[in-house]
């Protein structure tokens, strides 16, 4: 895995899913900084391309669909993992041809993440 100067940026409405997202992360030697809904991520200001997404797929206000939406509308090039608790194919066809660099189905093994954020970082590096 290539270790940089990225943040991990974890938005989901589960707080318990933050907080498990984190852990993980920052046990792998990751920066985070976890959101409760788009919103806040986009009122962050903090969508720099050099660092990685990864985004719960519903949630209430703004989906984690619509968010990569306005992401690419504005140029964003930050590579979005999608993880998400309910099978939804058109959900995940949509962000995959959208650019999503994976679309995991919680509960998720760790090595799919770490495999995901791996392509992440080569997309950020290229």
């Amino acid at each position: 895995m290539i270790k940089t100067n990225l943040t991990i940026f974890v938005i989901d409405d589960d707080e318990s899913v933050c907080r498990a997202l984190r852990d993980l992360l920052e046990s792998a030697g990751f920066r985070v900084e976890t959101f409760r809904s788009a919103q806040d991520f986009l009122d962050s200001g903090r969508s720099e391309s050099h660092n990685v997404l990864i985004l719960d797929v519903r949630m209430p206000e703004l989906s984690g669909i619509e968010l990569q939406k306005q992401l690419a509308a504005s140029g964003s090039k930050l590579p979005v993992i999608f993880i998400t608790a309910h099978e939804d194919t058109l959900a995940e066809k949509t962000a995959l041809e959208a650019g999503a660099v994976a679309f995991l189905q919680k509960p998720f093994d760790d090595q799919l993440l770490f495999d995901a954020i791996d392509i992440a970082l080569n997309r950020i590096v290229h």
